[in-house]
């Protein structure tokens, strides 16, 4: 029995890669035509999103399969609402030398991190009824910061002013983490050029 598009998209958390259509017109052209009508994203060159999924749906999933995986950069600003960037795969972060086995779908985004680094700042929380790990609203800003020359200066700077505008914002241990990741020097650069 042949799949409905639809079903293709549900058996895949919301993504389907045009590889498993090919030689099949009618969904090849039905899936243009729902790229066409924004029911569906394209998020690289053979990966396409049905809207109706959210990368968020899985974290919960992406946490129980990565045991020592914890959600940051993208996810974790997404997550804390600091950011409108929408990433097409799940940031996670795990200890260098450990590759969990993940799940094909969504896609996901390894940073292999130190000890140094992994270990701050780790916090849990619930979401969509599932326990997730991710890193707390400070250190999330703090990795913005490290990885500044990777994702731009417009998202850092999104990132920064958003995180100033909540009252929840706890800028003493924004620094004292900064000084822990040894980006002290240029957070307070940021910092006084936004406040």
């Amino acid at each position: 029995m042949n799949k409905t598009l639809y079903e293709l998209f549900e058996q895949n958390k919301g993504y389907l890669y045009s590889s498993s259509i090919r030689g099949n017109r009618k969904l090849y052209y039905e899936l243009n035509s729902w790229l066409e009508a924004g029911k569906v994203v394209r998020e690289r060159r053979g990966l396409y999103r049905h809207v109706d999924y959210a990368e968020e749906i899985s974290w919960g999933e992406i946490c129980r399969s990565a045991a020592q995986g914890v959600l940051c950069m993208f996810s974790a600003w997404h997550f804390y609402q600091i950011t409108t960037t929408v990433s097409s795969k799940v940031h996670i972060a795990i200890p260098v030398r450990n590759k969990p086995a993940l799940p094909e779908f969504p896609p996901v985004q390894l940073y292999f991190w130190s000890a140094g680094f992994y270990n701050i700042g780790i916090t849990e929380s619930d979401f969509n009824g599932e326990k997730i790990k991710l890193y707390d609203l400070e250190k999330s800003v703090c990795d913005a910061v490290r990885y500044r020359n990777k994702i731009g200066t417009e998202i850092l700077n999104e990132v920064l002013r958003n995180y100033l505008k909540r009252k929840d914002r706890n800028l003493d241990k924004l620094m004292k983490y900064a000084v822990q990741l040894r980006i002290s020097k240029t957070m307070q650069n940021y910092i006084q050029l936004l406040l």
